[in-house]
């Protein structure tokens, strides 16, 4: 973003009333701009306009909402009433809205113009939505006819102090009209199909005197209104903190922590736990959040296992979830097998580590932000970003990753994903004699040293224990001697097997 020169004094700011967009814009649009809003038919501009007025006249604004159209208003009040920023109240002393169609039919230009200027004199506005641009451009008979009724609108909002946003329905982001080289910003929405699903975007091609986050960014519309989620690698562009490792949090399971020097995970590292289904990648991830304390809060990051059967599965291993929850050690956020921005989920991440001062986090499930990427090759460094900002804000992170093969010894990640973690477990599936066994590998501990060795993982209804040492070669294993159980806070000594 841009600052403002000594001894000159910054502009003035208008917030958007969309959130996350003043993120993007750099803290909100300029008072007494000029700014075209363009997308196609059914992209979001209409609640996009009726969202900001509602929230300018909420802050103590008064607004005038421009139609050319010729019916009346009541179809889009019909459809805006059901939307939770809508205020009837504020309606006419505050938001207004008019239509200016016959003035356009009959005066032309000049007659809307004069439509314009009498609303922002007479209402004192200092928000002005004029929706249907396209319509007053067909009427100009040139160029310069409709560049001089832009001219006359930004003379009329400095005067005024009215800020003035243009909607219409373009929808080439390549096209350049003529009103675009004039305007102080031009903000364009769309709403993209990707095979058989389609996400919003929202881009600000021109914001003139600020710093944006150039690109496209996702957005969604909901009861709230549109809600814009700004691209985690254009938002937090910083690298990892430069600091050595300090200590070792447990991960709940004292014999895999003897398998590292640090007596756990790293402080403030990223740990992928990969294996097949069944392995107990989820198992381990509830034996690292059941260390949580008030003091060292953990968070679940869940998409596949509901909270429910959650709980009983830690139940099953003397886990008391309930306890951690009710104390405030502990937090559940789960999301159903729905269709999901990964922008969306990163921000809803981000929002529930800052409210919880979260320390220990387990995303379970990477394969879930995975298919929400509508663009594959953003993966890699959105999710190095991402890490990075929670390493930055001191969270111990372990992520869990699905393979594909329930038995093999050759480990494939999609993406990268070794390149922005810090360690990375691997458990897969060995036969012994006709039975299925459970092997552990550390496989990397960066600036840590590891026993490189192959363990058993034996879980019981006691939890996860590491057990001996695989000796053979190929995918056989001799019999182990499995450890003795485990105690620690928040388990039961009377269990019942999961």
């Amino acid at each position: 973003m841009t600052s403002a020169q000594p001894g000159v004094p910054a502009l003035d700011r208008l917030p958007s009333g969309v959130a996350g967009l003043d993120t993007i814009l750099g803290g909100g649009f300029f008072k007494s701009g000029v700014y075209i809003v363009q997308g196609l038919p059914g992209c979001g501009k209409t609640i996009f306009a009726n969202q900001m007025c509602f929230g300018h006249v909420a802050a103590g604004g008064s607004a005038v909402y421009v139609t050319l159209l010729a019916e009346s208003h009541a179809r889009m009040l019909q459809h805006l009433r059901s939307l939770n920023f809508f205020d009837e109240s504020v309606m006419p002393s505050r938001l207004s809205y008019i239509s200016a169609f016959q003035d356009l039919q009959s005066e032309g230009l000049k007659g809307l113009m004069a439509v314009l200027r009498r609303e922002m004199r007479a209402r004192q506005a200092t928000i002005l939505i004029l929706d249907g641009l396209v319509a007053a451009a067909e009427t100009a008979s040139t160029d310069s006819e409709l560049k001089k009724f832009i001219h006359e609108i930004q003379s009329s909002a400095v005067f005024h102090g009215c800020t003035v946003f243009l909607l219409t329905s373009g929808g080439d982001s390549l096209h350049v009209n003529a009103e675009h080289t004039m305007v102080d910003g031009l903000i364009q929405l769309e709403d993209r199909l990707f095979e058989a699903r389609s996400e919003r975007a929202i881009q600000v091609r021109e914001l003139r005197g600020s710093g944006v986050l150039r690109g496209k960014h996702a957005f969604s519309i909901s009861d709230d209104g549109l809600t814009v989620f700004p691209r985690i690698e254009s938002l937090y562009t910083q690298g990892p903190p430069d600091s050595s490792i300090s200590r070792g949090l447990t991960t709940g399971v004292r014999s895999l922590d003897a398998l590292t020097n640090v007596g756990g995970l790293p402080e403030a590292s990223a740990t992928v736990v990969v294996g097949s289904t069944g392995t107990g990648k989820t198992t381990l991830g509830l034996h690292f959040l059941s260390r949580c304390t008030p003091e060292e809060p953990g968070l679940l990051f869940g998409f596949f296992e509901s909270p429910g059967r959650l709980r009983a599965k830690a139940k099953g291993f003397g886990m008391n979830l309930e306890r951690l929850e009710a104390s405030g050690a502990l937090s559940i956020v789960w999301h159903s097998q729905s269709e999901h921005m990964i922008d969306q989920l990163a921000h809803r991440l981000l929002q529930a580590v800052a409210e919880g001062g979260v320390k220990r986090l387990v995303i379970d499930g990477l394969s879930a932000f995975f298919e929400a990427a509508v663009y594959p090759e953003r993966v890699t460094r959105f999710f190095s970003c991402l890490v990075n900002e929670l390493r930055r804000r001191g969270v111990t992170v372990m992520l869990t990753l699905e393979t594909r093969d329930a038995v093999g010894s050759v480990v494939s990640l999609q993406f990268g994903v070794s390149g922005f973690v810090d360690n990375l477990f691997f458990i897969r599936y060995v036969q012994d004699d006709g039975i299925a066994k459970r092997l552990l590998t550390i496989l990397k501990m960066r600036d840590s040293d590891f026993d490189p060795g192959m363990h058993e993982l034996a879980i019981a209804s006691s939890g996860i224990s590491i057990a001996g040492v695989h000796a053979a070669t190929g995918d056989v294993i001799p019999t182990a001697t499995p450890a003795a159980p485990e105690q620690g806070p928040h388990m039961s000594t009377n269990t019942v097997r999961d």
